[in-house]
């Protein structure tokens, strides 16, 4: 999961004209009269845009206000400080942290939501330190692994079908013969045989290649760009590396990757979810 942070914004402002009831009147008597108005209506500058980016309605300018000069007055009060903190985090946490978290589980699906209740009762645990039913080292692990199962789940509901048709294709490729098979349901097709030097996984290496979906769909391609590409071979793919640390130089091979050795359930370009990729992979040189 993301690692979330909070934003503390200070606002300093003296006067909004429009506001209506709570607005503190001028009352200019000297320089510093009016140079501590001239500065509080200078720190307004933006404040509007600032107060829409965070939902205030300009309805309830009147609330803002009254809010404002309630912090303002509150000076070094602790107690005061403390409730008008957690306020800000509360409201924080409503309007863009549960909004955040949700499109990074669900994506677009609106109707699915995580429990605040339950989110606030973990949160409150982890502020105080205290009666928490896990560490934060735990919940951090906890929350990662959780967060990959149900967005996998989520995935498959979206991608069935086109997870099976690519399941059934790896199932064809695995009984097709004059190909050889590598680990974890990577196969290839030897189209060139190279005589060179086989990269470790740490290896840098020039290659041209190109990829596609089953459909025959091409995603990229070196080729088209007319520019081989240079990447140490544990950067890439599983199945990528798996096949670089088995191919000579000078080699050409046609390598099937199963999508959990691709990009799983995660989108990528136009590569969907639980995707099988093709790809051409040409081994041009180790550099050194």
């Amino acid at each position: 999961m993301k690692k979330l942070s909070f934003v503390f914004v200070a606002i300093v402002a003296a006067m909004i004209a429009s506001c209506g009831n709570g607005t503190p009147k001028a009352d200019l008597k000297n320089d510093i009269d009016t140079l501590s108005y001239a500065i509080g209506m200078a720190q307004t500058q933006g404040l509007r845009e600032y107060l829409n980016r965070l939902g205030v309605d300009s309805t309830y300018m009147d609330e803002f206000i009254k809010g404002l000069n309630e912090g303002a007055n509150a000076g070094d009060d602790k107690k005061k400080t403390a409730y008008y903190t957690g306020i800000q985090i509360g409201q924080q946490i409503s309007q863009q942290m549960m909004k955040g978290i949700n499109y990074e589980i669900f994506g677009e699906d609106s109707t699915q939501t995580i429990s605040l209740k339950n989110f606030m009762a973990g949160f409150v645990s982890g502020t105080l330190g205290e009666g928490g039913l896990m560490t934060v080292e735990e919940a951090q692990a906890t929350a990662r692994t959780k967060e990959m199962e149900i967005k996998k789940a989520q995935m498959e509901k979206m991608y069935g079908p086109w997870k099976q048709e690519n399941e059934e294709y790896m199932a064809k490729i695995a009984k097709q013969e004059g190909l050889s098979q590598l680990e974890n349901g990577v196969y290839y097709e030897v189209i060139e045989e190279g005589k060179g030097e086989v990269p470790a996984d740490t290896s840098r290496v020039k290659v041209h290649y190109e990829g596609r979906l089953i459909n025959d769909t091409i995603f990229d391609s070196s080729y088209k760009r007319n520019e081989p590409t240079t990447f140490r071979c544990n950067q890439v793919i599983p199945g990528w590396t798996n096949a670089l640390t088995h191919m000579p130089v000078g080699s050409k091979w046609k390598v099937y990757i199963p999508q959990d050795q691709a990009y799983g359930e995660r989108e990528a370009g136009q590569i969907k979810p639980f995707s099988t990729l093709v790809f051409t992979i040409e081994l041009l040189s180790i550099e050194k």
